[in-house]
C-alpha cells in the first residue's frame, strides 16, 4: 500500500509545538516509507480563520523543513464535496434533519445532570414524520443535520501506537451533528468530522497520524467511513506533550508558536531535533543529533511512546547549542547579522563580512541561543565601554596599571595584531615586569571589554585592534 499522511492544521492561530510535532512524525513516516505528504488546511471556521495565521504556518513548516508533495488544500475551496456527502448520507437514511433548539438542547443536558448521567443528545428528532418537520420548519427553526450512531456498536482499531482500542458507540454522546444550521442552505455548515473522512477519504490517506486528544474523533470518524462505504485508514495517536511536571503543556509553561521559537533565537535544525524526540527515541538510544532525513530513515511507531513526552527547556537548549557549535563562521554570521542589526550596531554587511566571520568563530563556542551574541559581543561595537564593578576591582588590584601601561607600551611596536603577536606581547609584559600571568590577563580583559569574563581573550583583542579600538580602551582604562 502507498503512504500517503496529512498534516491538517487549522488557520486560527500561529503554527503551536504541538502541531509542529504531529506534522514532523507524519513526514518522517512519509519519507520513511517513500510516500507522501500532503498538506491541508481546515479552515471551514470562517469566522476565526486568519490569513495571517495560514502564512504562518506555511512559513513555520517550510522554516523547520518538512517540504510537502501536496497542498496545501484549502477546505473552504471544497464545501459543494461536503454537502454532497451529507446529502447521500442523508438519502440513504444514515443521516437526519434535528430541529431541537438551544433551549430545549440546555434543559436536556440539566436533567441528564440532575440525574447524574453523562450530558448526551437523545436522538429525539431521529424519526420525525415529514409533518412533524413541517411544523417545525413552519416555526422558522433551521435543522442541524445528525448522523445516526448505534448505541449498541463496539468500534475497535488497532492503533499503531496504543494496540487495540475499543469504544463504546453509547459513549460518544448521542447521534453527532454533522453540519450546523445555515440561513442560507437547507444542508448547513459542514463541521470538522465530517469534512475530515470526505477529506481523507478523496485524497486516499493510508494513516492517520495525530496526538492522543482524537481518540474520541477517531470513534466517530470510522463510523463514518463506513458508512460512505471507504476503506479505513490506519491510525496512530501520538503522545501528548507534558510540562516537567506532567502536566498538557500550555503557554503558561513559557510554550510558544513555532515562529516564536525563531526569534528566541533556536535554529530550524535544533527544534526539528528536537520534537522528532518528542515521544520518540532512535534505535541507538545514545544519538541525540540527527537530522530529519537520518531520523527519518530509522523511524517507526514500534519506537513511539505511549507515555507523553515531557518538554524540557534545557535539552532543547543543549541541542541548539550542539547546532551552532557546528556550523560555520559564514552560517553563523547569516543568522547572527539580524539580531546584531535588531541591537543597533554599526557595520558594514560586505565591507566587515571577514571581520564578522571571524568574530562568529570566536563567540560560536559559547552560544546556546543566538540573542546571546548581542551581549556576548556588545564590546567589539560600541566605541566605548562601560566597566563593571568586576572590572573595576581587577584594574584597582596593585600591578594592573603597571601591566595595562606595559602592554599599550609594547602594542605601539605591532601596526597590525595577530593572536600569536598578543600572546608575545602578554610574554613580554610578564617577563620584564615580572608580573603573575593571572593578573596580567585578568587586567588586560577588564581593559579592553570592561569585564572580567567574556569569549576567547587574545582573538577578541585581535578583533578590537581590527577595529582600531584596543589602544583607545587601554588607555580609558588606564584612568579609572
Amino acid at each position: 500500500m502507498s503512504v500517503r499522511v496529512r498534516i491538517a492544521p487549522s488557520p486560527t492561530g500561529n503554527l503551536h509545538i504541538g502541531t509542529a510535532r504531529t506534522a514532523v512524525f507524519n513526514w518522517l513516516f512519509a519519507r520513511h516509507h517513500g510516500g507522501q505528504f500532503i498538506l491541508r488546511i481546515e479552515d471551514t471556521d470562517q469566522t476565526r480563520s486568519q490569513p495571517e495565521y495560514t502564512k504562518n504556518i506555511l512559513d513555520g513548516l517550510t522554516w523547520l523543513g518538512l517540504n510537502w508533495d501536496q497542498g496545501p488544500i484549502f477546505q473552504s475551496q471544497r464545501l459543494e464535496l461536503y454537502r454532497q456527502a451529507i446529502k447521500t448520507l442523508l438519502d440513504q437514511g444514515l443521516a437526519y434533519r434535528c430541529y431541537t433548539t438551544a433551549e430545549e438542547l440546555e434543559e436536556m443536558r440539566a436533567a441528564q445532570k440532575a440525574r447524574k448521567e453523562a450530558p448526551r443528545y437523545d436522538n429525539r428528532h431521529r424519526h420525525l414524520t415529514p409533518e412533524q418537520r413541517a411544523a417545525f420548519e413552519a416555526e422558522g427553526r433551521k435543522p442541524v443535520i445528525r448522523f445516526l450512531i448505534d448505541d449498541n456498536r463496539e468500534i475497535v482499531w488497532q492503533d499503531l501506537v496504543r494496540g487495540k482500542l475499543t469504544w463504546k458507540a453509547s459513549d460518544l454522546g448521542g447521534d453527532m451533528v454533522i453540519a450546523r444550521a445555515s440561513e442560507q442552505d437547507e444542508i448547513g455548515q459542514p463541521l470538522y468530522n465530517l469534512a475530515v473522512v470526505v477529506d481523507d477519504v478523496d485524497m486516499k490517506i493510508s494513516h492517520v497520524i495525530r496526538g492522543e486528544d482524537h481518540i474520541s474523533n477517531t470513534a466517530k470518524q470510522i463510523l463514518l467511513y463506513e458508512a460512505m462505504g471507504a476503506n479505513i485508514p490506519e491510525f496512530a495517536h501520538t503522545p501528548l506533550i507534558l510540562n516537567m511536571q506532567g502536566q498538557k503543556l500550555s503557554k503558561r509553561d513559557g510554550v510558544t508558536s513555532i515562529s516564536e521559537f525563531k526569534e528566541m533565537g533556536f535554529t530550524a535544525e535544533a527544534i526539528a531535533n528536537y520534537m522528532s524526540l518528542l515521544g520518540w527515541s532512535p534505535p541507538d538510544s545514545t544519538q541525540e543529533i540527527f537530522s530529519l532525513e537520518q531520523a527519518a530513515k530509522e523511524f517507526s511507531f514500534e519506537r513511539v511512546n505511549k507515555a507523553g513526552a515531557k518538554f524540557d527547556w534545557a535539552k532543547l537548549d543543549w541541542i541548539n547549542s550542539q547546532y551552532l557549535h557546528q556550523m560555520s563562521a559564514s552560517e553563523l554570521v547569516d543568522l547572527l547579522i539580524p539580531y546584531w542589526q535588531g541591537a543597533g550596531y554599526k557595520f558594514d554587511q560586505t565591507n566587515a563580512r571577514s571581520w564578522l566571520e571571524s568574530l562568529a568563530a570566536v563567540i560560536g563556542p559559547s552560544l546556546t541561543r543566538l540573542p546571546e551574541a548581542v551581549e556576548m559581543s556588545r564590546m567589539l561595537f560600541v566605541e566605548s565601554i562601560e566597566f563593571t564593578p568586576a572590572a573595576v576591582e581587577q584594574l584597582s588590584k596593585e600591578g594592573a596599571t603597571e601591566a595595562v601601561q606595559a602592554i599599550l607600551e609594547v602594542l605601539s611596536d605591532y601596526p597590525e595584531l595577530s593572536a600569536d603577536n598578543a600572546s608575545q606581547i602578554v610574554k613580554t609584559v610578564i617577563k620584564e615586569h615580572k608580573l603573575k600571568k593571572g593578573l596580567v590577563m585578568r587586567s588586560l580583559r577588564a581593559a579592553l571589554t570592561g569585564d572580567v569574563h567574556g569569549p576567547d581573550l587574545m582573538a577578541s583583542w585581535v578583533l578590537l585592534h581590527q577595529q582600531g579600538v584596543d589602544k583607545t580602551r587601554l588607555q580609558q582604562a588606564l584612568t579609572l
